[in-house]
């Protein structure tokens, strides 16, 4: 299972835009996520954004089986991530948790994120290195 194996390796950060598009099988999406492989990536999700896409696993075969990869580490969202994320939307006047559980997360991994929307995630760190969906 996806679950909290701690990689050490290069990541990538995905959103719920980015696991939208592989559930819906964009082609786009498995190509950028087949070469993140070929380059040795792994990617990182925040368990919230596991339950922002989450709806069926008997439907979202796809989903499931990349998020049980052993490629995927699935990142709780702890005490000490909730309260950063808790301060970077004060900083930044944002209610969005996850989004910003999303910019720390590759923060603090120096990776960057997979996202359909990139404006929402550079309101919250304009540093962020991003790659639209």
């Amino acid at each position: 299972m996806g679950g909290t194996r701690a990689h050490t390796a290069a990541g990538i950060v995905l959103d719920a835009g980015a696991l939208i598009a592989l559930d819906r099988g964009d082609k786009r999406m498995i190509a950028l996520l087949q070469r993140a492989l070929a380059q040795g990536r792994t990617f990182r999700v925040p368990a919230g954004v596991v339950g922002q896409v989450w709806r069926n696993g008997r439907v979202q075969v796809a989903l499931a089986r990349f998020l049980r990869s052993e490629e995927v580490e699935v990142v709780p969202l702890d005490d000490p991530l909730a309260r950063a994320c808790g301060e970077l939307c004060g900083a930044t006047n944002s209610l969005d948790v996850i989004d910003a559980s999303v910019v720390i997360l590759a923060r603090v991994r120096r990776d960057p994120i997979v996202t359909s929307d990139p404006d929402d995630l550079r309101r919250l760190d304009p540093a962020a290195q991003i790659i639209a969906v």
